[in-house]
Order: structure tokens, then sequence, then C-alpha cells
């Protein structure tokens, strides 16, 4: 996990407890498309960096995670795939497996629409997540140049060993 994403968690964590208004435009901005809505600029900006163009990937991700934080703000170790599938182990529901399946398919303009519904469904089960490591993947998720496969990957073993739970393991030959 990179330092300047975890710096960024926890300059959002300290905003939760310091001042309710930035909070309050970080999640009005996830009704706008990422680092469009002039009100959130004084709380993410200054982590951007100089020479990050609009567009750029990490500023994107910026900006999601820290609506995703706002709407959300319980953070645990766990990752959010990881939460996810904990979560549908619980409810037995396979209507959030197929949520999750969709999120795995979105591309970098339309993964943070299905992360929003994802996160509301984990604030409603008060379940928390690791937004430095989401913020890490989302700058790679949302570069509509990178390779994604990798993340992906990672984030389909993290749910689905969560939402198994030990269940149909089977065991490694060679161990």
């Amino acid at each position: 996990m990179s330092e300047r994403a975890e710096r960024f968690v926890q300059h959002l964590a300290a905003l939760q407890g310091e001042n309710p208004g930035a909070m309050a435009a970080l999640r009005r901005s996830q009704a706008f498309a990422p680092g469009t809505h002039a009100p959130a600029f004084p709380f993410v900006e200054r982590f951007v960096g100089s020479e990050c163009p609009a567009w750029d990937a990490w500023r994107l991700a910026l900006y999601v995670v820290a609506g995703l934080f706002a709407r959300h703000p319980l953070q645990e170790s766990c990752s959010f795939a990881a939460a996810f599938g904990d979560l549908m182990r619980e409810r037995e529901s396979k209507s959030i497996e197929k949520r999750f399946i969709a999120l795995l398919e979105a591309d970098a303009e339309n993964v943070a629409y299905y992360l929003r519904q994802a996160v509301s469904l984990l604030a409603s089960e008060q379940v928390g997540i690791d937004y430095v490591q989401l913020l890490d993947d989302l700058a790679v998720w949302m570069n509509p140049h990178a390779d994604t496969d990798r993340i992906r990957q990672r984030w389909a073993r993290d749910f689905y060993r969560k939402s198994n739970d030990g269940e149909n393991q089977i065991s490694n030959p060679g161990s």
C-alpha cells in the first residue's frame, strides 16, 4: 500500500471528526463525475499533485474514495472484496454475488457507480473496508490504459474465499 494513499485516508478520517461540512460536500460529490464537484476540491486537490491532469487516474480515484469514505467511514483491515464476500456468506444472497460480478466487469468509466452501490450495502450492515488498499486499486482500475486483470483476479479470490469461508476447500496435494 502506498504512503500517499495512507496519508489521504488519514486526512479523510480527520475530516470526519473535525468537519461535517466537508464530509457532506464529499458525499454530494458522488452525484457528479469524479473530480468535477467544485465544493469537494478543497478537501482533495492538495493530494493530487500539480503534474496530474484532470483525467488522471490517481486524481479520479481520490475523488471516488473520498465520496465513498464520506458515505461510509468505517475502516477495517479487510479488503473491499473480502468484506463483500463476508456479506454474501452472512446473507446467503446470490444477488450480492451478481452485484460483485457486475463490479468486476466494470470499466474505468463506470466502476465508481458500482462501488457506490456496493459500499451502500456494506454501510447498511456496518461492514468496514480498507480504504487505503481500495484507493491504490482504483488508481490502477480508473486508468483506461492499465491492465486491471491482476486487481480483478485478486478481488475475485478475496471475495470467493470469504464467501465460502473454508467450505469446499481442496487441499493442496503438494503440502
